[in-house]
């Protein structure tokens, strides 16, 4: 049987009185309509503090989230909650799971990042493979790769990480300005070597470089291309 878990993943559930409409004013996507949809928590200044997928779950959410940080996202949704009657907090039974290739369940970012959906916890890991399989691709996520980075700097416009047109969120103010601008200066990318924001055993590291001066042993997918040349054009 093929390895699908991703035990460095855990999914936050969010229930109670109109979840979609108390997330949809903090995150960076519209998840009022269609899910799942990859989406980010942002400090005012528009800087990440936490990145996951929102799914439905009924009338509930699920976020994808990282294992790591879940216990300080809920930590900090629980803040926004105030006096509403919402639910937030791990669900144990549930896990995410990952396989290369086509089906019914891409990952939004990126089709060739493979299908993702939610089960048991039962199954042998695919961490190792995830995580070389989404660097090959030049997608970066989680806090040891975006943390106090602007959002659109992680490429989360061409990832589709981000609604222009639903509404206010926490960051909104200077992400918008940003993209009005349609200049980005600098950009995260996977870098072949060791020597990065993140590092990892596969030989590939994290950058955050200028978008004048990518290093010369970056990963230029092809989905990032058009984005670059706009920026060196401005």
């Amino acid at each position: 049987m093929t390895a699908t878990l991703l035990t460095s993943r855990a999914l936050i559930r969010l229930s109670g009185e109109d979840v979609r409409g108390f997330l949809n004013g903090l995150v960076t996507n519209d998840v009022s309509g269609d899910l799942p949809v990859w989406a980010a928590l942002l400090t005012p200044q528009g800087k990440v503090l936490f990145d996951f997928l929102v799914r439905a779950d009924g009338d509930d959410l699920l976020l994808d989230c990282e294992a790591a940080s879940a216990e300080a996202l809920i930590k900090r949704l629980t803040m926004y909650r105030l006096r509403r009657q919402i639910g937030i907090a791990l669900d144990p039974a549930l896990a995410v799971h990952w396989q290369t290739g086509e089906g019914p369940s891409p990952d939004p970012r990126l089709a060739a990042l493979g299908q993702r959906w939610i089960g048991s916890r039962e199954g042998g890991e695919a961490d190792a493979a995830w995580l070389a399989h989404r660097l090959s691709l030049g997608v970066c996520e989680g806090r040891a790769e975006l943390a106090d980075l602007l959002w659109l700097e992680c490429n989360a416009a061409e990832l589709n990480g981000v609604s222009f047109t639903k509404g206010c969120f926490v960051g909104q103010e200077n992400t918008a300005r940003m993209n009005w601008r349609q200049k980005i200066n600098r950009r995260l990318f996977v870098v072949e070597g060791d020597c990065g924001r993140a590092d990892y055993p596969a030989g590939l590291a994290v950058v955050h470089a200028r978008v004048d001066a990518i290093p010369v042993n970056a990963i230029i997918p092809d989905w990032l291309k058009n984005s670059l040349a706009v920026s060196a054009d401005g």
